[in-house]
């Protein structure tokens, strides 16, 4: 048994990894102190590199952002802009259709006040106070 492995309580041996030098990395990208938080600005900015073509892994060390948050942030901005790109522009149409359904949903609530005021006459009775005329 070598210096970089250790002995199991069953017997067997474990390979312990021996201690990386701090210049080594560890084996990704750190996310800075906890709770590090990133601009809208810093993030577009990532994702812009990461669009123009950078690799993932050079703008995650460069940024100090870990690859999947970066990944997360990409996705979403290409989803927004999928959204925006999906609006059709406006025209002069489009203040006249919204007088229109004012309008609309102004007439439809009268008529349900009206209905209401009707059943409280009527007290719940359709065509109180009619006699057939037999």
């Amino acid at each position: 048994m070598d210096e970089t492995n250790e002995l199991k309580r069953d017997g067997t041996e474990a390979l312990a990894l021996p201690p990386c030098a701090p210049h080594a990395g560890g084996g990704g990208a750190k996310a800075g102190p906890p709770g590090k938080r990133f601009s809208a600005k810093r993030k577009l900015e990532a994702v812009q590199r990461l669009v123009r073509g950078e690799s993932l892994d050079a703008v995650s060390r460069d940024m100090g952002a870990p690859a999947h948050r970066l990944s997360e942030w990409r996705d979403r901005a290409l989803l927004a802009a999928e959204g925006a790109l999906k609006e059709r522009e406006h025209d002069a149409r489009d203040e006249e259709i919204a007088l229109l359904k004012a309008k609309v949903g102004e007439l439809t609530m009268a008529g349900e006040l009206l209905n209401a005021k009707i059943d409280r006459l009527e007290g719940g009775r359709p065509l109180a106070g009619r006699r057939s005329r037999r």
